[in-house]
């Protein structure tokens, strides 16, 4: 019997019919950014599926009370909710559904409409709530019959409730998940304010005390501290030593001893002592006055971290989990647990819903407790790796404390700048002089490292480069085999024993070329490591780049502007080039965020006849009450269907329904300040990179000098599905179009046919890779997502 191919093993959700089925969804608790989001990627799959989708407006209020509460949803009910923040249908605080009688109530509301199926976004409450109300769902249609109010059709008919929870929490404090559907965004309004607050701060050598929220969870505080390389940080996890007081003052002090004209200490409003008593932000203003006599102030974010809109990571992360909630509904039995999608690394997973609340209630008794390293631990590894490298970074001691490893090692940017490179060179400094090696930076990438462009940099040196955009380093593309022969004499002179190179595609050709001239050179026979950083995210053996994410925000953010100029016009289509080279990731992924209706990219060849089909396909949307489109098209995604081809197509072909107009973002994708995720993205990957080289110096140290010839001392540091792991470039070459610098494979192009469904396309979609149930007892990888 022949072997079963690729395609037939494949399993396609076409198998999986929403037919006679209903899907109820709500929002309830705190509002979060992308929220909207998630429910229009319910919406639209249940819908596309052939189920019936039902909003319940106002949460559980909505569903106790019923009436014009729960209102069955259509396609064009959702439009335009993609880039709100909040919840447009609404979210409420019921104390009604937590007594009996509410939930007998919600339960005949829930059955005159026909629904079984429940996607809930919200918190832990939220989801106890849920879970508790499918757990009690036969006795209360029991009630429901033996009062009258049921017959027993319509308990056989509705006896089985299936419940998939979505976690809308800015504090991103449930357990199981990377990151909840709002985190991102909220990152983003506390950055935005402590860029500004900078400027002021350094201009009369203040000394600032925000606080962000985090009641019970310090995330936003911990890796907005990372992102901004605060010099403190309080949180309620990990509460400082008794000492703190003259800690966080001699601190200061050095700090502004060293000419630091900022300081900025950030603290979650949930802040404790280790006798559990409140840290308060106008506590430390009053003693950092009272000790050290510093201007200081205090600015309290409050909701502005709940407003605005959301972030691309935001808008993105809820699609894909909306539409996985729907997956799950439709493949739940009757035995299936509910269960919560969510987020570890850069992969779907499904968990059971109270192995991760009981988790997540296990960290406040673990605080409660004063057992703070076991409340780390239980948020993740993703919690226990930032505040592991926000130690490393911000524990500076001075210099006679440092220890010496006798090593120097060179840092430098190749390729095109990308925001984010400086976060990662920052700590790249910063890990490797605490692990006590010599830190040298090379300006100009390989072709100043050839014209001697070198010198030592300390810890001090690479002071507020976290937020700063661009490559203050330099950076350019030239690749280093034409100057080989000048490297390897630069690299005597400075008795350079390791490389760190952060950038993109001509960073790995440069170290193929370096390991591959190892022979004729062995000055380069030391340990190399490259971290990818190009907006483009076209790296073999990385599902991420430094840099992306903030050129998917700039566009996001100029779709958005773009679709709003056209609000009060008539019909409109605007066509939109985007950057990546041949690499479609950033129009893909960004059509994605946007609610494009179209995106034309290289990976997928598209010939006129599909063009034409868009063009028809966009047509009928604009006949309805659809008032604006948007079509991307990556840069080189064709050499004669170009921009300006198929901008004239629609003009032609739209005539007397819309009108067209076309923008090319250009390199405004590159610049701006990096957004938080790529400075805490590129923080950890460097630290991660320096860690190595450390361990790998110390193995191919031998009689006197370091010598490393192997395929795996030049590797390439990227995030493959849930797991950093380092990969030989060497080992890579199988895997790159080297003519069109791309993968031969790549993960985001899944994501497609989730850009074509929301778009109202018929498509194919492949199921196979999606999240199956999980526990969240068992054991992640060691290298688990940073």
């Amino acid at each position: 019997m022949a072997a079963p191919t690729r395609q037939d093993t494949k399993k396609f959700f076409e198998n999986l019919s929403g037919a006679g089925k209903s899907i109820g969804v709500l929002t309830s608790g705190g509002d979060a950014q992308g929220m909207n989001g998630a429910v229009r990627a319910v919406v639209r799959m249940g819908i596309y599926v052939g189920a019936k989708v039902y909003f319940i407006h106002e949460g559980y209020q909505g569903m106790v009370d019923g009436g014009h509460n729960i209102e069955e949803a259509t396609w064009e009910s959702v439009s335009s909710m993609l880039q709100v923040g909040g919840t447009v249908i609404g979210s409420a605080r019921c104390k009604e559904f937590r007594t009996l009688e509410g939930r007998v109530r919600a339960a005949l509301n829930l059955v005159q409409h026909g629904i079984t199926n429940l996607c809930v976004i919200g918190g832990d409450g939220s989801l106890t709530g849920a879970n508790l109300f499918r757990e009690e769902w036969s006795s209360l249609l029991e009630t429901l019959r033996t009062t009258g109010q049921i017959d027993d059709e319509a308990v056989q008919r509705n006896s089985v409730l299936h419940i998939v929870g979505m976690v809308g929490s800015i504090d991103n404090d449930f357990c199981g998940t990377d990151m909840t559907i709002g985190t991102d965004s909220a990152l983003h309004r506390i950055i935005e304010v402590v860029d500004a607050i900078g400027t002021t701060a350094q201009s009369h050598q203040r000394t600032f005390v925000l606080e962000v929220m985090g009641r019970h969870c310090g995330y936003l505080a911990l890796v907005s501290a990372l992102a901004c390389g605060a010099d403190w940080v309080f949180f309620p996890e990990m509460p400082p030593e008794d000492d703190w007081e003259e800690e966080l003052c001699y601190k200061l002090s050095g700090n502004r001893a060293d000419k630091k004209r900022l300081n900025i200490i950030i603290v979650a409003e949930g802040a404790i002592d280790r006798s559990n008593k409140p840290i308060s932000a106008d506590y430390i203003k009053d003693l950092v006055v009272r000790r050290l006599g510093f201007d200081t102030r205090v600015t309290i974010l409050g909701h502005v971290q709940r407003g605005g809109t959301p972030s691309a990571f935001d808008r993105i992360l809820a699609s894909r989990m909306g539409v996985e909630a729907v997956l799950a509904l439709l493949e739940a039995s009757a035995t299936t647990p509910a269960c919560v999608v969510s987020l570890v690394g850069n992969q779907s997973v499904r968990l059971p819903l109270m192995e991760c609340v009981q988790m997540t209630q296990e960290v406040q008794k673990a605080m409660d407790e004063k057992k703070f390293d076991e409340a780390v631990r239980l948020r993740g590894r993703s919690f226990e790796n930032n505040l592991h490298t926000y130690r490393l970074l911000c524990s500076r001691k001075s210099d006679e404390d440092l220890p010496s490893s006798g090593f120097n090692v060179a840092v430098l940017n190749v390729g095109a700048p990308a925001a984010g490179m400086n976060a990662a060179v920052r700590s790249a400094v910063r890990v490797g002089i605490a692990e006590g090696h010599k830190m040298f930076a090379v300006n100009d990438g390989f072709e100043g490292f050839a014209k001697g462009q070198i010198k030592e940099i300390k810890w001090g040196d690479v002071g507020g480069w976290t937020g700063q955009g661009g490559s203050l380093l330099g950076t350019k593309r030239t690749l280093p085999a034409k100057h080989a022969e000048k490297i390897a004499e630069q690299i005597r002179i400075h008795n350079i024993n390791a490389m760190l190179v952060i950038g993109g595609f001509e960073a790995y050709l440069g170290l193929l070329e370096l390991s591959g001239a190892r022979e004729q050179f062995s000055e380069f026979c030391v340990p190399m490591v490259m971290v990818p950083a190009t907006v483009s995210n076209n790296i073999p053996g990385s599902d991420l780049s430094i840099g992306a994410d903030t050129a998917l925000n700039a566009i996001t953010e100029t779709c958005d502007r773009i679709k709003q100029s056209a609000s009060g016009t008539k019909r409109r289509v605007f066509i939109i080039e985007t950057m990546g080279g041949y690499c479609g990731y950033l129009a893909n992924v960004g059509g994605l965020a946007a609610g494009a209706d179209a995106v034309y990219i290289y990976e997928e060849p598209f010939d006129i006849r599909e063009l034409q089909a868009n063009v028809e396909h966009l047509t009928e949307k604009m006949k309805t009450s659809i008032q604006r489109g948007l079509v991307l098209r990556n840069e080189n995604s064709n050499e004669n269907f170009t921009t300006d081809f198929i901008y004239q197509l629609y003009s032609e072909e739209g005539k007397g329904v819309f009108d067209c107009r076309k923008n090319v973002l250009g390199h405004m994708q590159q610049g701006g300040a990096p957004s938080p995720f790529d400075r805490n993205f590129g923080t950890k990957v460097a630290a991660k990179a320096m860690q190595w080289i450390t361990t790998t110096l110390k193995e191919t140290y031998k009689e006197g000098r370091v010598f490393a010839n192997t395929d795996d001392s030049a590797c390439l540091l990227g995030m493959r599905r849930r797991a950093m792991v380092f990969r030989p470039v060497a080992e890579l070459r199988e895997e790159t179009d080297f003519v069109h610098r791309i993968p031969k494979e790549q993960w985001w192009l899944k994501l497609r046919p989730l850009m074509k469904i929301l778009a109202k396309y018929r498509t194919s979609f492949d199921v196979s890779d999606s999240a199956q149930l999980e526990h969240v007892t068992h054991v992640r990888p060691k290298e688990a997502a940073i």
